[in-house]
Protein backbone atom coordinates (compact mmCIF):
# COMPACT_ATOMS: atom_id res chain seq x y z
CA UNK A 1 0.00 0.00 0.00
CA UNK A 2 1.61 2.77 -1.52
CA UNK A 3 5.20 1.44 -1.07
CA UNK A 4 3.95 0.30 3.07
CA UNK A 5 3.35 -3.17 4.13
CA UNK A 6 0.81 -4.51 6.87
CA UNK A 7 3.09 -4.73 9.23
CA UNK A 8 4.49 -1.72 8.76
CA UNK A 9 1.26 0.37 9.14
CA UNK A 10 0.80 -1.35 12.25
CA UNK A 11 3.91 -0.75 14.01
CA UNK A 12 2.79 3.05 12.79
CA UNK A 13 -0.25 2.28 14.59
CA UNK A 14 1.50 0.83 17.82
CA UNK A 15 3.97 3.86 17.85
CA UNK A 16 0.65 6.18 18.10
CA UNK A 17 1.27 7.59 14.91
CA UNK A 18 4.01 9.27 16.00
CA UNK A 19 6.60 10.35 14.29
CA UNK A 20 4.25 11.17 11.85
CA UNK A 21 4.81 9.93 8.38
CA UNK A 22 3.32 12.27 5.46
CA UNK A 23 3.69 8.85 2.82
CA UNK A 24 1.60 7.04 5.10
CA UNK A 25 -0.74 9.61 6.11
CA UNK A 26 -1.07 11.57 3.04
CA UNK A 27 -2.06 8.50 1.30
CA UNK A 28 -5.67 7.17 0.77
CA UNK A 29 -4.49 3.49 0.73
CA UNK A 30 -2.54 3.50 3.85
CA UNK A 31 -5.30 5.59 5.38
CA UNK A 32 -8.01 2.71 4.01
CA UNK A 33 -5.97 0.17 5.79
CA UNK A 34 -4.77 1.97 8.70
CA UNK A 35 -8.58 2.37 9.55
CA UNK A 36 -9.60 -1.48 8.83
CA UNK A 37 -6.58 -2.18 11.70
CA UNK A 38 -7.75 -0.28 14.15
CA UNK A 39 -11.49 -1.86 13.67
CA UNK A 40 -9.74 -5.14 13.76
CA UNK A 41 -7.92 -3.84 16.72
CA UNK A 42 -11.35 -2.78 18.36
CA UNK A 43 -13.37 -6.30 17.76
CA UNK A 44 -10.25 -8.13 18.70
CA UNK A 45 -10.05 -5.94 22.45
CA UNK A 46 -13.56 -6.57 22.30
CA UNK A 47 -13.92 -10.49 21.90
CA UNK A 48 -10.97 -10.11 24.77
CA UNK A 49 -12.95 -8.44 27.23
CA UNK A 50 -15.52 -11.09 26.73
CA UNK A 51 -13.52 -13.83 26.76
CA UNK A 52 -10.84 -12.93 29.53
CA UNK A 53 -12.65 -15.83 32.14
CA UNK A 54 -12.33 -18.36 30.21
CA UNK A 55 -9.04 -20.07 29.57
CA UNK A 56 -10.22 -22.37 26.69
CA UNK A 57 -8.86 -22.18 23.41
CA UNK A 58 -10.88 -20.68 20.31
CA UNK A 59 -10.67 -20.68 16.65
CA UNK A 60 -8.81 -17.31 15.35
CA UNK A 61 -8.70 -17.90 11.57
CA UNK A 62 -11.42 -15.57 11.00
CA UNK A 63 -8.88 -13.15 11.81
CA UNK A 64 -6.15 -14.38 9.24
CA UNK A 65 -8.56 -13.87 6.96
CA UNK A 66 -9.58 -10.48 7.70
CA UNK A 67 -5.90 -10.23 7.59
CA UNK A 68 -5.35 -11.14 4.56
CA UNK A 69 -8.48 -8.67 2.85
CA UNK A 70 -7.47 -5.72 4.07
CA UNK A 71 -4.60 -4.97 1.70
CA UNK A 72 -6.20 -6.52 -1.06
CA UNK A 73 -9.42 -4.12 -0.50
CA UNK A 74 -7.23 -0.75 0.96
CA UNK A 75 -6.62 -0.36 -2.73
CA UNK A 76 -8.26 2.37 -4.51
CA UNK A 77 -9.91 0.42 -7.18
CA UNK A 78 -12.06 2.03 -9.23
CA UNK A 79 -12.95 5.57 -9.74
CA UNK A 80 -16.83 6.15 -9.30
CA UNK A 81 -17.64 9.24 -10.77
CA UNK A 82 -20.29 12.06 -9.23
CA UNK A 83 -21.96 14.47 -10.81
CA UNK A 84 -20.90 18.12 -10.66
CA UNK A 85 -22.94 21.13 -11.81
CA UNK A 86 -19.90 22.36 -13.82
CA UNK A 87 -18.70 20.55 -17.40
CA UNK A 88 -15.10 21.10 -16.57
CA UNK A 89 -14.98 19.56 -12.95
CA UNK A 90 -14.55 15.88 -12.58
CA UNK A 91 -15.58 14.20 -9.15
CA UNK A 92 -15.15 10.74 -8.28
CA UNK A 93 -15.02 8.40 -5.27
CA UNK A 94 -13.14 5.71 -5.44
CA UNK A 95 -13.99 1.58 -4.82
CA UNK A 96 -11.81 1.66 -1.74
CA UNK A 97 -13.35 4.56 0.30
CA UNK A 98 -16.74 3.03 -0.72
CA UNK A 99 -15.77 -0.11 0.34
CA UNK A 100 -14.47 1.89 3.90
CA UNK A 101 -18.18 3.40 3.89
CA UNK A 102 -19.53 -0.31 4.41
CA UNK A 103 -17.15 -1.58 6.83
CA UNK A 104 -17.60 1.97 9.31
CA UNK A 105 -21.44 0.90 8.64
CA UNK A 106 -21.18 -2.83 9.60
CA UNK A 107 -19.09 -1.26 12.98
CA UNK A 108 -22.58 0.50 14.21
CA UNK A 109 -24.18 -2.39 14.63
CA UNK A 110 -22.86 -4.92 17.49
CA UNK A 111 -22.49 -8.64 17.43
CA UNK A 112 -21.52 -8.21 13.17
CA UNK A 113 -17.99 -8.03 12.23
CA UNK A 114 -18.29 -6.72 8.10
CA UNK A 115 -15.31 -8.95 6.13
CA UNK A 116 -14.95 -8.78 2.01
CA UNK A 117 -16.85 -6.32 0.29
CA UNK A 118 -17.20 -6.13 -3.28
CA UNK A 119 -18.83 -4.03 -6.00
CA UNK A 120 -19.99 -5.66 -8.92
CA UNK A 121 -20.67 -4.10 -12.10
CA UNK A 122 -19.58 -1.15 -14.02
CA UNK A 123 -18.90 1.38 -11.31
CA UNK A 124 -17.78 3.92 -13.74
CA UNK A 125 -20.71 4.67 -15.72
CA UNK A 126 -22.98 6.73 -13.95
CA UNK A 127 -26.87 5.09 -14.02
CA UNK A 128 -25.92 0.92 -14.18
CA UNK A 129 -27.05 -0.79 -12.09
CA UNK A 130 -24.23 -2.34 -9.29
CA UNK A 131 -24.59 -5.67 -6.74
CA UNK A 132 -22.83 -5.02 -3.75
CA UNK A 133 -21.34 -8.37 -2.20
CA UNK A 134 -20.76 -8.61 1.50
CA UNK A 135 -19.08 -11.36 3.87
CA UNK A 136 -20.31 -11.34 7.26
CA UNK A 137 -19.70 -13.03 10.56
CA UNK A 138 -22.21 -13.32 13.44
CA UNK A 139 -21.93 -13.97 16.66
CA UNK A 140 -24.00 -16.72 18.02
CA UNK A 141 -27.47 -15.98 19.58
CA UNK A 142 -28.00 -13.46 17.03
CA UNK A 143 -31.05 -13.55 14.33
CA UNK A 144 -29.18 -14.26 11.14
CA UNK A 145 -32.01 -12.84 8.76
CA UNK A 146 -32.66 -10.19 11.32
CA UNK A 147 -28.97 -8.75 11.54
CA UNK A 148 -28.46 -9.19 8.05
CA UNK A 149 -31.79 -7.46 6.84
CA UNK A 150 -30.35 -4.45 9.31
CA UNK A 151 -27.12 -4.29 7.82
CA UNK A 152 -28.69 -4.29 4.07
CA UNK A 153 -31.13 -1.86 5.11
CA UNK A 154 -28.46 0.53 6.67
CA UNK A 155 -25.47 -0.02 3.81
CA UNK A 156 -28.59 0.55 1.38
CA UNK A 157 -28.75 4.81 3.23
CA UNK A 158 -24.95 5.06 3.42
CA UNK A 159 -24.60 4.35 -0.06
CA UNK A 160 -27.49 6.71 -1.31
CA UNK A 161 -26.15 9.45 1.45
CA UNK A 162 -22.46 9.31 -0.22
CA UNK A 163 -22.79 8.03 -3.67
CA UNK A 164 -24.51 7.86 -6.64
CA UNK A 165 -24.45 4.58 -7.11
CA UNK A 166 -27.21 2.58 -8.43
CA UNK A 167 -27.44 -0.13 -6.54
CA UNK A 168 -29.66 -3.15 -7.84
CA UNK A 169 -28.97 -5.34 -4.26
CA UNK A 170 -26.43 -5.72 -1.49
CA UNK A 171 -26.10 -10.01 -0.99
CA UNK A 172 -24.87 -10.55 2.50
CA UNK A 173 -23.35 -13.96 2.63
CA UNK A 174 -23.03 -15.06 6.59
CA UNK A 175 -19.21 -16.48 6.14
CA UNK A 176 -18.83 -17.28 9.83
CA UNK A 177 -20.46 -17.72 13.13
CA UNK A 178 -18.70 -16.72 16.47
CA UNK A 179 -18.91 -19.58 18.95
CA UNK A 180 -17.80 -18.66 22.43
CA UNK A 181 -15.58 -20.85 23.74
CA UNK A 182 -17.97 -21.84 26.59
CA UNK A 183 -20.56 -22.26 24.00
CA UNK A 184 -18.54 -24.65 22.05
CA UNK A 185 -17.05 -26.65 24.80
CA UNK A 186 -20.84 -27.01 26.27
CA UNK A 187 -21.92 -30.85 25.93
CA UNK A 188 -25.50 -30.55 23.95
CA UNK A 189 -28.77 -31.02 25.83
CA UNK A 190 -27.39 -28.39 28.28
Amino acid sequence: MHGHTIEELSDYLDRGRTPADPSIDDSPECEIALRSLERLRRVQLNLLDSDLSRESARDDSWVSSILDNISREAHRGREIPLAHPSPTARLVVTEGAVRGILRETGDRMANIIVGRCVLVGDVEVPGMPVTVQVDVTIFQGENIPMMADRLRQLMFAALQQYTELVVAAIDITVRDLYVEPDAAAAPKGE
